[in-house]
């Protein structure tokens, strides 16, 4: 991607953001992705490559430090049972609850053998409420929601990468999948970039007291960022739960110093706008890849697949609930509704096409996780707000 495309993309999505400056809920991830289908159909945008490295290596770490950093302590500790079980057991179950569905009903629109279906189920389960938790809290104003479906989605990630890594390696290698070597990678996984997220998270809260510039606190920031994340990747552990991890512990370490004011103004306006700016690359690269895969003759049985992952994320929401923190339909409901699919997903995507196996069935799956993600992002954003609203106006909050 040359630099004239990104800054022409950074235009467009400066454009799009003032727009909704101006505007009440405006949709702003589905319009990106609309028009980066748009940008597709033009030549000078046509050899635009989206690689997986380019989502996972530098898009998603900086996303995901800003969440981190910016999410409330506070939040997490009260609703720590219920966001680490979403994330957890509930994407397991997510998986496999849509995984066999999926495989069941697709006899009736193309077939899809088991171990494609538990593949698909493996790309859609992880939330990416990168645009609707504002929605959520400027709607209702209630940040315990949006403090759930945004951690969720933090932690919920490196769940899914293990889940994938571990279907792909049975599709390649043809080997009955071993329960507990996927219990004992996912342990050694997930622990092992948490380790090294909070190792790392508190160093740099220490170093950061040794410096007066604010350049330079945000030099280090950086380097916290994705030198976190590359650490924790050549150890072979998860670079995303190490980068969710810093991010909370440099917030958590902030909260404990009188300077505290000082240190995130220096960290926050230089943030915010790499945040507005990775999300609009990513969404207009979103548009513009999945024009290449959009098939009408596979539309019927995407539909009926996006239905399914809704329904059967409110069921697990529900029961969730009901163990740790009996609410209202209301707030399932709503919560249940803001995990919407993105740049996790996508980046699962490439890395299925990019690997290019001999596996008769990954155009397929590639074709039809495009098109949910696409349905997610489009009906999702663009209801948030009303439906937010509605079941729980700022009275309720």
């Amino acid at each position: 991607m040359s630099m004239e495309q990104i800054i022409i993309l950074l235009l467009i999505g400066y454009i799009i953001y003032s727009i909704d400056k101006e505007k009440d809920f405006f949709p702003v991830p589905t319009i990106l992705v609309l028009i980066g289908i748009v940008l597709a159909l033009i030549p000078f945008f046509d050899n635009i490559k989206v690689t997986e490295n380019m989502i996972y290596q530098i898009l998603l770490p900086g996303l995901l430090f800003v969440s981190a950093y910016q999410f409330s302590i506070k939040i997490f500790r009260k609703n720590m049972a219920s966001i680490l079980t979403l994330a957890t057991v509930g994407i397991i179950v997510n998986v496999l609850v849509l995984g066999v569905l999926t495989w069941a009903f697709s006899f009736i629109f193309i077939s899809v053998s088991f171990i494609g279906a538990m593949l698909i189920a493996s790309i859609l389960t992880p939330t990416d409420p990168v645009s609707v938790v504002p929605i959520i809290e400027k709607a209702t104003n209630n940040k315990r929601i949006a403090g759930i479906v945004d951690g969720e989605s933090m932690l919920n990630d490196g769940t899914s990468i293990v889940i994938f890594t571990s279907v792909i390696s049975i599709i390649t290698s043809k080997q009955t999948p071993n329960v507990w070597q996927f219990i004992g990678e996912f342990l050694l996984i997930s622990f092992g970039g948490t380790a090294i997220g909070i190792f790392c998270g508190y160093l740099v809260s220490k170093i950061v007291h040794y410096s007066h510039h604010q350049q330079y606190q945000i030099m280090l920031s950086i380097i916290l960022c994705y030198g976190s994340f590359m650490l924790a990747e050549r150890l072979h552990v998860s670079g995303v739960l190490a980068v969710v991890a810093s991010g909370m512990v440099l917030s958590f370490e902030y909260q404990r110093t009188i300077k505290e004011e000082q240190f995130r103004n220096s960290l926050n306006g230089f943030w915010e706008v790499v945040e507005l700016s990775i999300q609009a690359i990513l969404f207009l690269l979103i548009g513009i890849q999945v024009a290449d895969y959009l098939k009408i003759e596979y539309l019927p049985f995407s539909i009926l697949i996006y239905i399914l992952m809704i329904a059967i994320r409110f069921l697990i929401v529900f029961a969730v609930g009901e163990i740790f923190h009996p609410r209202s339909w209301r707030y399932i409901s709503l919560i249940s509704w803001a995990g919407l699919k993105g740049s996790m997903s996508v980046f699962l995507i490439l890395t299925l096409h990019a690997r290019g196996m001999n596996w008769q069935e990954t155009d397929l799956v590639v074709s039809i996780t495009f098109m949910v993600v696409l349905l997610s992002l489009v009906v999702q954003s663009l209801t948030m707000a009303p439906l937010s609203k509605k079941l729980l106006g700022k009275h309720d909050s």
